[in-house]
């Protein structure tokens, strides 16, 4: 298999070019602090703009502007933009009127992945999905690593990759989680791209759900013959991207033999079938983080790496790799209860998955924002892995009436309504006795209470760290 990596822009001559161009960050957030100090340096005029006021902002907006930024804040950041180039954040709609207007004018509208991309001289594998990206793109750089090549991570997982352009060669690996937000303006694809599903989630922002998937397939549409696509074989939607393939089209599943990719045989091995040959390599009790998802997961990543790394690499990884923060994170032991931080489930497929990987029955601390996902398809497993269900948050009404309304529902879970996730935590221990698990695996996003899911883990590992 050729993979090659390659830009369409030098990266010296395009740092050249900004001297001097007016810039807009709109969006100061982690990505957009570094690159805006770095195009400042680059002699770059920067507009950091952004919807909150300077008091919420804090430090952050004195170090920008003590670099020679100019701030535009509040209500009005978008309107009025006289500038070259527009970097749009990630959570930031595409279609805003704003920069809807600002493509009239003639302004170029882009983001700092869009950038990287076309700038990256290196081999990028990039993974998106609705559910397990972030371990599945942890995955794939722990087994690089493993192999000893020089791997850069970023993305979605929460580091800008931009400013470090200028650092990355030709024979680096890159390794990148993509969100919808970021894909839908991409015109790009890297040379590994992974899908590792597609379900419903972020229709809060997305007008529909053809809008989400179609920027879901962004990431293979832009593929030469000379990529990899990973697709997840037993996902409806995912399967469908396959006529969409241009390059090697390789998959992976949990429930069936696949010609072409990692699958799980009945008896729990993960095996890699590639060009004719069918490779056993491990058995899935081996796999040091638990739950089936995560064995899909590593079916994912091991099709992903094959013919990068070795059959050592792998296991390694497999074997010694603890997890990623936030997802069925074990918390502590309190009188004999297992307390378990999955904030990472921000929709109800998530928390699914997060069930799933327990073996009985679970207390479940659940809700928060709505992001107008319907509930009812987890409701079967609430009521079969779960013993007493704590509701908190915007959509405690909606779950509470989805589980409820279920022909299934005979009173148990028991539900039990609380304030907020103190109280949750609070009951929970009242609760409990030696043997029983409590988890946090909301089924939805924090921002009704929190800033984001990484907030709202470190607040319930807190609560659990007191108790």
């Amino acid at each position: 298999m050729v993979i090659l990596g390659g830009s369409f822009l030098d990266c010296k001559k395009f740092f050249e070019q900004m001297k001097g161009k007016k810039i807009a960050m709109c969006g100061i957030g982690v990505s957009h602090t570094q690159l805006i100090l770095d195009f400042l340096a680059k002699g770059a005029k920067v507009y950091a703009c952004d919807k909150r006021s300077r008091e919420m902002l804090g430090d952050v907006a004195d170090k920008l502007e003590k670099a020679g930024a100019e701030l535009r804040l509040g209500d009005g950041y978008l309107e009025n933009l006289e500038v070259d180039i527009i970097f749009r954040t990630p959570g930031m709609n595409f279609n805003l009127p704003e920069l809807d207007a600002a493509r009239k004018k003639g302004i170029a509208v882009t983001s700092e992945m869009e950038v990287f991309f076309d700038l990256c001289p290196a081999t990028i594998f990039a993974v998106t999905g609705s559910d397990g990206k972030t371990t599945t793109t942890t995955l794939i750089a722990k087994m690089l690593e493993a192999e000893g090549k020089k791997v850069f991570v970023g993305g979605n997982i929460g580091k800008p990759l931009l400013p470090e352009i200028e650092n990355i060669s030709a024979e680096d690996f890159v390794v990148v989680e993509l969100s919808s937000f970021q894909l839908i303006s991409m015109r790009k694809s890297p040379d590994v791209a992974v899908v590792t599903n597609v379900a419903p989630n972020h229709l809060d922002v997305h007008k529909d759900m053809d809008e989400y998937v179609e920027a879901k397939k962004n990431v293979i549409l832009h593929q030469n013959a000379f990529s990899r696509t990973v697709l997840n074989r037993d996902n409806e939607i995912t399967e469908g991207f396959r006529q969409f393939v241009r390059g090697q089209s390789l998959g992976f599943s949990m429930e069936r033999r696949l010609n072409n990719g990692a699958w799980l045989d009945d008896e729990g091995y993960l095996h890699m079938a590639y060009r004719g040959m069918d490779v056993p390599i491990m058995h899935k009790s081996e796999i040091a983080i638990i739950g089936d998802h995560n064995v899909a997961n590593y079916l994912t990543a091991i099709t992903a790496v094959w013919g990068f790394v070795d059959m050592d690499s792998i296991k390694r990884v497999a074997r010694e790799f603890g997890g990623v923060e936030h997802r069925i994170e074990f918390v502590r032991e309190v009188n004999g209860v297992k307390y378990y931080n999955d904030s990472i489930a921000s929709s109800p497929t998530r928390t699914i998955a997060g069930l799933k990987a327990f073996d009985k029955k679970v207390h479940l601390i659940a809700g928060g924002y709505d992001k107008h996902i319907p509930f009812e398809p987890m409701v079967p497993y609430v009521i079969d892995k779960v013993e007493k269900l704590y509701l908190c948050g915007d959509t405690a009404d909606k779950i509470e009436k989805a589980v409820r309304d279920s022909a299934d529902y005979k009173g148990f879970p028991e539900i039990i309504r609380v304030a907020d996730i103190a109280e949750a935590v609070k009951k929970a221990n009242e609760n409990t006795k030696e043997g029983d698990t409590v988890t946090l695996s909301p089924a939805c996003a924090s921002f009704d209470a929190f800033p984001n899911f990484a907030a709202r883990g470190n607040y319930f590992k807190e609560l659990v760290n007191k108790l």
